[in-house]
C-alpha cells in the first residue's frame, strides 16, 4: 500500500446480514464495496477494480462459480483474487472453488478472526507482488521507468499509432561528456547529475500520455504519442534548455552545469515498419547531434 491508501475489497452476497457482518469486520482496515447479486458484482469489479473479492457461492441470478468464471474471462478482472464464502460447509464445494482457481475459502457462520486473517494474508500477497512489479520496471537510481517498462510502452503506442494512423515521436537523449563529469566530480556527483536529468525530463513533459525512461547509463528516452516532428522538436528543445539552465551543486559548494544531445525521429508507423528501425533512426539522429557539436536537437531526415 502506498501512503495511507487502503486496499479495496468487494463483498458479494445476496444476504444483507452477511454483507453487514463482513463489512463490519473489514471496514476498519479496508475500503469496502458491496454487491448483492452476480451481475452487479461483475459491473462493480470492472468499474472499480478491487484488490480482493469475497464471493458467495449460492446466489439467485448467478451462482458464485459462474461469477468467478466471468471474472476470470474478463481481461479487466482476471487478475483479481477471489475468496469464496459459503454456508454449505461441504468439502466438495471447497474443492471445486479451489480447482477453479480461487485464492481461499471462508465458511459461514463467520469467525471474525478467521475472516481477518485470511483476508490479511491475501492482501499481503497482493501488496508484495505489486512492490516486486513496481521495482522491476523502475530505475532504482533515478526513480523513473526503466528500459523494460519503456520497451513494453513503445510496443503499445506503436500498435496504436498504426491502428489510428497518427504520428509517433521518440527522443533519444545523451548527457554530454558524462565520463569527464564523473572523472572530475566523482561517481556520487555523477549519480546526482543523472537524477537531475531524470527529474527535469519528468517535470518538463506535460501530457499524461508522454513517457520518459532511463535507457541505460547516461542515456534517456522520451516517447511522444500523436506528435509530429514539429511538436517533437519543440519538446526536445524545451527539454534541452531546461537541463542546460539547471544548476547542479557539488558537496564542496561548486555549481556545475550539464548539457544533453538529442536525436529525434517522428513518423506514422505502418505494419511494414519495425520498432528496431525506428530506434535505429533515433540513434542516428543522436549521433548527428553529437557530431555537430553536442547540446542540440537533431531530427532524422
Amino acid at each position: 500500500m502506498e501512503g495511507d491508501k487502503k486496499n479495496t475489497i468487494l463483498i458479494v452476497d445476496d444476504d444483507k446480514s452477511n454483507l453487514m457482518m463482513l463489512s463490519h469486520i473489514l471496514q476498519t482496515e479496508y475500503s469496502v464495496r458491496i454487491a448483492s447479486d452476480g451481475t452487479s458484482a461483475i459491473n462493480i469489479a470492472e468499474k472499480y477494480l478491487p484488490d480482493l473479492i469475497l464471493l458467495d457461492i449460492i446466489m439467485p441470478d448467478k451462482d458464485g462459480y459462474q461469477v468467478f468464471t466471468d471474472l476470470q474471462n474478463s481481461e479487466k478482472t482476471a487478475h483479481i483474487p477471489v475468496i469464496f464464502i459459503t454456508g454449505l460447509n461441504n468439502h466438495s464445494d471447497e474443492k471445486k472453488g479451489l480447482e477453479l482457481g480461487a485464492a481461499d475459502y471462508i465458511s459461514k457462520p463467520f469467525d471474525d478472526m478467521i475472516v481477518k486473517l485470511r483476508v490479511h494474508h491475501q492482501i499481503r500477497i497482493i501488496n508484495q507482488l505489486r512492490t516486486i512489479e513496481h521495482l522491476s520496471i523502475i530505475d532504482q537510481l533515478t526513480g523513473i521507468p526503466n528500459r523494460r517498462f519503456f520497451d513494453n510502452r513503445l510496443q503499445l503506442e506503436w500498435g496504436r499509432a498504426i491502428r489510428e494512423e497518427v504520428f509517433l515521436s521518440l527522443l533519444l537523449i545523451d548527457v554530454d561528456h558524462f565520463k569527464n563529469y564523473n572523472d572530475t566530480y566523482g561517481h556520487q556527483q555523477g549519480d546526482r547529475a543523472l537524477c537531475m536529468v531524470a527529474k527535469t525530463l519528468s517535470q518538463t513533459l506535460k501530457r499524461a500520455s508522454d513517457c520518459t525512461a532511463r535507457w541505460g547509463g547516461e542515456e534517456f528516452v522520451v516517447l511522444l504519442p500523436n506528435t509530429d516532428s514539429k511538436g517533437g522538436l519543440e519538446i526536445g528543445e524545451r527539454l534541452r534548455k531546461n537541463i542546460e539552465t539547471e544548476d547542479l551543486p557539488c558537496s564542496n559548494g561548486e555549481i556545475t552545469k550539464l548539457t544533453v544531445s538529442v536525436g529525434l525521429i517522428a513518423y506514422k508507423p505502418k505494419s511494414s515498419c519495425s520498432v528496431d528501425e525506428f530506434l535505429m533512426k533515433a540513434d542516428r539522429a543522436l549521433y548527428s547531434a553529437k557530431n555537430a557539436g553536442r547540446n542540440r536537437v537533431c531530427v532524422y531526415e
